[in-house]
């Protein structure tokens, strides 16, 4: 795979509080982040002008300016983005910024499959032979637009917390469209709810099986569970698990995607530097799943 050029976020040193008064701390506060902000910009900007551009990649996509950063935010911006009658992925990430910057509360699981089932059908209503679908949990609903191929049009089908179970169950929700791509990741969020290995995989079987039947123009990825660095279930188990839904995807027609490999450090573990906490991801996660992506993206056209 190709190694991207990523610029890593440089933390705020730590200041003594007991030598700042109390009432200047949040202002002393303020004024080191902008200038840690504006120093990274030019830094940037100065890599940049020296690097090939592929090469560069955002410090942060959660950080970047004017984008959503919490759910409720993102679910505001999608709605908006319903109203107007575009999905959110075809418009740039900082749409109807007034709409959405002060939201603050969180969308139920029914919430979210509603909003993505009038998604869906706005897809369906313009058929592409170039429609790519996102189907998991928080790591796929979180993947930054902009960062998908550019060649085709996103629908983005992936809920925070969900499991195969739940991705199963809302399969006919997108069942109208006409994808030529869909990228699965679930599993995680089983693994923390104690299922067990061989209920993964029968879910996960049965999701291939269906998107088959309903959505047989479609190529069916299914990518690897990822690594984590917290006690959720062993690195072993999940290396096991993977093996298995590699076995499961080419014996039931589908693709199987390894992220681990170039994610996991050498010990299994999600790699501290891909990872906000422990399991979910980075900027640089983001950007070495894109780039994983990408070269699957091409790879799979040509076939």
């Amino acid at each position: 795979m190709l190694d991207s050029l990523i610029i890593a976020s440089t933390q705020i040193p730590d200041r003594n509080d007991s030598v700042v008064p109390k009432d200047e701390l949040r202002t002393v506060r303020s004024q080191a982040v902008q200038a840690e902000k504006q120093r990274l910009n030019q830094l940037l900007l100065k890599l940049r002008s020296q690097s090939r551009p592929e090469m560069i990649t955002s410090t942060e996509f959660s950080s970047a300016p004017n984008v959503p950063r919490s759910g409720s935010q993102l679910y505001s911006q999608r709605v908006a983005a319903l109203s107007t009658g575009h999905l959110s992925t075809r418009l740039p990430r900082n749409s109807f910024q007034s709409t959405w910057s002060h939201a603050m509360q969180q969308p139920t699981y029914g919430q979210w499959r509603a909003l993505m089932s009038r998604e869906a059908a706005i897809a369906a209503k313009e058929p592409t032979q170039q429609l790519g679908v996102l189907l998991g949990d928080s790591l796929s609903l979180w993947f930054p637009s902009d960062r998908l191929p550019q060649s085709q049009t996103w629908l983005n089908q992936a809920i925070s917390g969900d499991t195969t179970r739940g991705i199963l169950r809302r399969l006919p929700d997108f069942a109208a469209t006409r994808p030529h791509v869909i990228y699965l990741m679930a599993g995680i969020n089983d693994l923390k709810q104690g299922a067990t290995d061989n209920e993964i995989l029968w879910n996960v079987r049965q999701i291939i099986t269906q998107l088959r039947q309903t959505q047989p123009q479609a190529k069916v990825i299914v990518q690897s569970v990822l690594p984590t660095r917290l006690v959720i279930a062993s690195s072993d188990r999940i290396s096991q698990l993977n093996r298995q839904l590699r076995a499961l995807s080419t014996r039931n027609g589908a693709y199987f995607l390894d992220l681990s490999t170039q994610m996991a450090d050498t010990n299994g573990n999600l790699r501290q530097d891909l990872t906000t906490d422990g399991l979910h991801l980075s900027a640089k996660g983001y950007a070495t799943w894109q780039s994983i992506l990408m070269k699957a993206d091409g790879a799979i056209a040509t076939r």
